[in-house]
């Protein structure tokens, strides 16, 4: 396998420095920003690979000259590597219902990797994708690693309220989503309260501020852009040219 990485992104450039794939001869894992600038990377990779070689570095300019109009320039270093790593966030969705099960299906296709748990086995029989049936979702919450996401759309105030209270014990979860209204969210901050908790760090309501749709699916869409929202903030910026 060759790594292909970006370590230099002068101007107008489709990635950031630090944005990989990884080539075999059959397979591509991850991007670079596409276009010919990715095309010609995957070419020079499967020569590497073809020729035994360990490693190469190229200097591209995003010019008309590739067929590119981003005006940047790019320097790539390609070199030998093991397995492609694994970038997927774990997030733990509360709550198998309409809303629950049309985000699992919103997070599929991204670096996610999404858990929809519930205690109802009649609901998950209805979900795609992982499940876990329990009578103690909290548990899951307490075992989660360090960086997981946490979505609250249970069928159950009580049940939404303890999820998010354990949830907001912990300090690293970089999201607590609850689904709700205002009224909801005051409520659980009282609850919070009595428990010495900070609901400050909770996102209630989800998906809020984009449409007042209130359909299942578009719930889930719109969360689904917030939680990946905040999972990249750390490395967002603005990149002029998409392609």
């Amino acid at each position: 396998m060759i790594r292909v990485r970006v370590t230099r992104a002068l101007g107008s450039t489709p990635r950031e420095a630090g944005a990989e794939m990884f080539v075999t001869p059959d397979r591509v894992t991850g991007t670079i920003g596409g276009g010919q600038l990715e095309y010609m990377a995957i070419d020079r990779a499967r020569q590497m690979l073809a020729r035994d070689e360990a490693d190469a570095t190229m200097d591209v300019p995003l010019g008309p000259q590739i067929g590119q109009c981003c005006g940047g320039r790019v320097v790539l270093t390609l070199d030998r590597h093991g397995p492609a790593p694994q970038d997927h966030a774990d997030a733990l969705i509360f709550g198998a219902g309409h809303v629950g099960r049309a985000l699992a299906r919103a997070l599929e296709p991204l670096p996610v990797n999404a858990l929809l748990i519930d205690s109802r086995a009649e609901e998950l029989a209805q979900a795609s994708g992982p499940t876990l049936l329990t009578p103690l979702p909290e548990a899951q919450i307490r075992a989660a690693r360090p960086g997981t996401s946490v979505v609250i759309v249970t069928h159950d105030h009580a049940l939404d309220f303890l999820l998010a209270a354990e949830a907001l014990a912990r300090t690293d979860l970089p999201y607590v989503g609850m689904i709700g209204s205002a009224t909801k969210r005051a409520q659980f901050e009282r609850f919070a309260a009595s428990r010495g908790v900070d609901a400050a760090g909770l996102t209630c309501p989800i998906g809020a501020g984009f449409s007042r749709d209130k359909r299942p699916e578009i719930i889930a869409a719109f969360t689904a852009a917030e939680l990946m929202a905040r999972l990249t903030s750390s490395s967002l910026k603005k990149y002029p040219c998409n392609s």
